[in-house]
């Protein structure tokens, strides 16, 4: 740090403590306080200061900021403050963290709902429950609870504020984290914010961006993309009322917030620190990379998005330490791991997804193993969050650099899996739907139940045993790669039991234009209820996935701070990495193709060629053929274990 910015800190944080002590009446709270800002000022100061110091006010912002830290602070409740202390820093990292998500009305109702479910997320293994946006929203213009309209209450249709901070505490003690989202990029139309700015609220305008005419939207969207051009097209909206627009990155209800206003960051701070005191432990950052908007940029990851978001994980830091930022980032991947470290301590891996499915259409591993190796390591201390799909799209987010470098061209590339997985290519097995396909660019999305796209349906539809259990192996594969690649695994719940594609959402006109919901459904308690019964198909896949679930919680390899080395098996149809931790090594070999395929032993690690590798998933040992050539079944998945385990 240069002297005079140390100097400027020095002094800023003199003269700042006494106005923060005043506002604490026990002692031994001032001095935790105390002690956490004087760790994490330095940090927290620089980042402040490029953001607002231009401001003549800024000095008043500056304590604003930091009097909503410590009332939130003080406000906590003892047995979170408690949680702060006692909660090791490397706790979401361990191998027993296992993730599931889902839509509270969807998958329960309500929150009563979800509290009936939790003996079953414990007998499934999960130890982190993330409930999509539950936060009260329009009844229909919501993006599926993307649109909120008051981020300190809970959609009323699924309970109240105070349930959810009871159902927060009884997952803890059950050993479940909670999770949920906090949209704050953009909030809805009908937020208390944008109803007084509509109003004439000066304060309030400046919380959003508003424009007289059409010059300066004209001026940014030429270097802007379209998220949603099928629903709403441009990234800015007219209000009629006002004889203004106003800018809407996503839909035309959801007003993008002005984050070069400091009244915002301090709103939003106290926004975040508030569900941290109801027991919330990871915050979803949605759309983070959007939430600094510069003229001539294409408003996406600059570097003032990162600054605000390293400025609030600081600020957790002092508040509620306990709590963690997960980013959710769909942007290349270069710009997915700038988000992790200072910023967020787990995030998607949207890397990773794609090209699982990737590797599923081509059955070759070539562009998943390259990029991995490239692009799985990130900081210490941190954690990808590994999913097979989720309530949102497949867009096909691979770096075309990396797809360039084996002679792949990434548009024509992604033109394939398109209609591969929209059921347009010959041979396919996926039943998927197109999402926002852009006529300008030829772009598009995918939407569908990870078991349809995985071929279930359309085996199911004919009556074909081969082909089913073709695809309830690739939904095993899938599993069994997230499970052990390292990192958080993440499970749509009703993926476990193999639930299809629900194609009701085209009678209801809220929903009809939007065909993500295709891979929303309703839980099913007939499947559920069948999940014992091993001669169904949720019988299968429940069995199998909690047996993996099992397995990965007692091998340390599989944690977040095992090291990942993707290797080259000498077969393009075979992914191969190992993971190694305490001194424990696991093999992974995984066959994207629907035939047998063979590795030979010599390419693979081991510490005595003539010792057998002991297969963790079937118990047993595994042994070279005559040719010293391991064998592996369509589909099938191995974890093979060698080394001194500790």
């Amino acid at each position: 740090m240069p002297d005079s910015l140390a100097y400027a800190t020095h002094q800023s944080l003199t003269r700042l403590r006494p106005r923060l002590r005043a506002l604490f009446s026990d002692e031994a709270l001032w001095q935790t306080f105390s002690e956490r800002l004087d760790r994490y000022f330095p940090s927290l100061f620089p980042l402040l200061l490029g953001l607002y110091g231009s401001r003549y006010d800024f000095f008043y912002w500056l304590e604003q900021i930091l009097s909503t830290a410590a009332t939130y602070f003080q406000a906590r409740p003892p047995e979170l403050r408690a949680l702060d202390e006692s909660r090791p820093p490397n706790w979401f990292q361990t191998q027993e963290m296992v993730g599931g998500v889902c839509y509270v009305d969807l998958y329960a109702g309500n929150l009563a709902g979800i509290r009936r479910e939790i003996p079953y997320f414990k007998e499934l293994g999960l130890t982190y429950l993330h409930l999509m946006p539950l936060f009260r929203c329009p009844p229909e213009r919501n993006d599926g609870g993307y649109a909120v309209s008051n981020f300190r209450e809970v959609n009323p249709a699924l309970g109240t504020m105070e349930e959810l901070a009871e159902l927060a505490a009884l997952l803890r003690a059950e050993g479940i984290s909670l999770v949920l989202d906090l949209v704050f990029n953009h909030t809805s139309d009908e937020h208390e914010w944008a109803i007084k700015a509509r109003q004439g609220d000066p304060e309030y305008r400046e919380f959003y961006y508003f424009f007289p005419d059409r010059t300066l939207p004209d001026q940014f969207e030429r270097t802007l993309r379209e998220i949603f051009p099928e629903q709403a097209p441009g990234s800015f909206t007219y209000l009629p009322d006002l004889d203004q627009w106003v800018w809407t990155t996503f839909n035309t209800y959801q007003w993008d917030l002005n984050y070069r206003n400091p009244a915002v960051f301090n709103a939003m701070l106290g926004e975040m620190l508030f569900l941290a005191n109801q027991g919330v432990e990871v915050l979803r950052l949605d759309a983070v990379a959007f939430i600094w908007k510069e003229l001539g940029t294409n408003c996406e990851n600059l570097p003032q998005a990162h600054d605000i978001i390293a400025a609030y994980n600081l600020l957790t830091r002092i508040a509620a330490p306990a709590l963690i930022f997960k980013s959710e980032a769909i942007v290349h991947p270069d710009e997915v791991a700038k988000y992790i470290g200072r910023e967020c301590q787990i995030s998607y891996h949207p890397t990773l997804m794609v090209l699982l499915w990737e590797a599923l259409a081509t059955r070759e591993v070539r562009l998943l193993r390259h990029t991995m190796a490239k692009r799985f390591a990130i900081p210490q201390g941190t954690a990808w969050v590994n999913y097979v799909r989720c309530h949102d799209d497949i867009g096909w987010s691979f770096a075309d650099e990396d797809a360039a470098e084996l002679g792949i061209k990434g548009y024509d590339h992604r033109q394939f899996l398109n209609a591969f997985y929209t059921g347009r290519f010959a041979g396919s097995f996926a039943v998927g739907l197109p999402f926002n396909y852009n006529p300008r660019t030829g772009d598009m999305r995918i939407s569908g139940t990870l078991a349809s796209l995985a071929g279930l349906e359309r085996a199911l539809a004919a009556d074909d045993p081969t082909q089913i259990a073709l695809a309830l192996a690739r939904i095993q594969l899938l599993h069994a790669l997230i499970m052990s690649v390292g990192g958080i695994p993440l499970i749509y719940l009703g993926d476990e039991l193999g639930m299809l594609n629900d194609y009701s959402f085209r009678a209801n006109p809220a929903k009809a234009d939007d065909s993500r919901w295709v891979h929303r459904p309703k839980a099913d308690p007939i499947r559920k209820a069948q999940r014992h019964d091993p001669n169904t198909i949720p019988g299968k896949l429940f069995s199998a996935i909690r047996h993996m679930i099992a397995v990965r919680k007692r091998h340390s390899a599989f944690s977040a701070q095992g090291r990942a080395t993707w290797l080259d098996c000498g077969n393009p149809h075979v992914l191969a990495f190992e993971r190694s931790h305490s001194g424990e090594s696991i093999l992974v070999l995984a066959n994207f193709s629907e035939r047998t395929q063979t590795v030979a032993r010599r390419m693979l690690p081991a510490t005595d060629l003539r010792t057998p590798y002991h297969e963790l998933l079937t118990d047993r040992a595994i042994l070279p053929d005559s040719a010293d050539n391991l064998s592996l079944a369509p589909y099938a998945v191995w974890w093979l274990r060698y080394g001194d385990a500790t």
